[in-house]
């Protein structure tokens, strides 16, 4: 235990009254140290009082390490790379500092992208949930044995979407949900929604709906090219990447881990 020790001659006393715990804090400890310690040790009582065998590890029993003072609204837009890539950075950023973060991606199934595999090392405290198509080579790709060659198999027509897309995207949409009503992350991305509506996929009003149902301890984060202005008004920072050169145009395929 952390900062903390048994005085000497204490134990752990059973009455018929059930358990009780003794602890005291010993020599220089942070402020941090300490309340990390009582999230601990609270973590392993349920709500009915009892002690749990194991710390509990739903978001409800880490939510006591903080949440954000001001959740905000954030929007990366714009026809330039780096709108995922800087929601992915903002979440690494937030997981450092003991935050629970959950990535929602709209209209992607490429379970072979790095930050996928990345994500799984910080899990639970980093989850990456994908709805859509997923690429029949997502193996070599993986591997880098090969690159992507624009087949369009994960692709969803303009005007023209299957019923698994909508199926997809409302499934993202319940998750992102149950997500913000149950406060089941401290950041919370919704990667790719503005493709969903650009694609018709969702409505805007359904957009609207995951903004202001956003718990005022969240922080919301909305990515992807032409997002609509409605969403930026709704939203207390708006970045928009702007192409200027890249490597697409003079015929440099995307590279792995790198663009994927």
């Amino acid at each position: 235990m952390a900062g903390a020790v048994r005085p000497e001659g204490a134990t752990n006393a059973q009455s018929g009254q059930g358990t009780k715990s003794v602890v005291t804090v010993a020599g220089p400890a942070s402020l941090t140290g300490i309340a990390e310690e009582v999230c601990r040790v609270a973590s392993t009582i349920s709500s009915e009082g009892e002690l749990r065998t194991e710390p509990d590890s739903s978001v409800s029993a880490r939510r006591c390490r903080g949440r954000y003072a001001h959740g905000l609204v954030q929007v990366y837009t714009g026809d330039g790379k780096g709108k995922t890539t800087a929601a992915l950075g903002l979440g690494l950023r937030a997981v450092g500092h003991g935050y629970k973060v959950r990535m929602i991606q709209f209209m992607k199934g490429t379970s072979y992208t790095g930050e996928v595999r990345a994500v799984r090392r910080l899990a639970p405290e980093f989850e990456i949930f994908q709805f859509g198509r997923d690429c029949k080579y997502a193996d070599k790709m993986r591997s880098g044995e090969a690159v992507c060659d624009g087949c369009g198999q994960c692709f969803v027509t303009l005007g023209k979407p299957e019923p698994r897309d909508i199926r997809y995207a409302r499934e993202a949409y319940d998750l992102a949900v149950r997500t913000l009503d149950e406060s089941q992350a401290d950041l919370v991305i919704l990667d790719e929604i503005s493709n969903a509506l650009h694609y018709q996929l969702l409505d805007l009003e359904d957009a609207a709906s995951l903004i202001a149902r956003r718990p005022p301890g969240v922080e919301l984060v909305l990515t992807g090219r032409n997002m609509p202005a409605a969403i930026l008004d709704m939203a207390d920072l708006v970045t928009e990447m702007r192409m200027v050169k890249h490597p697409f145009e003079s015929g440099i395929a995307a590279r792995h881990g790198i663009e994927y």
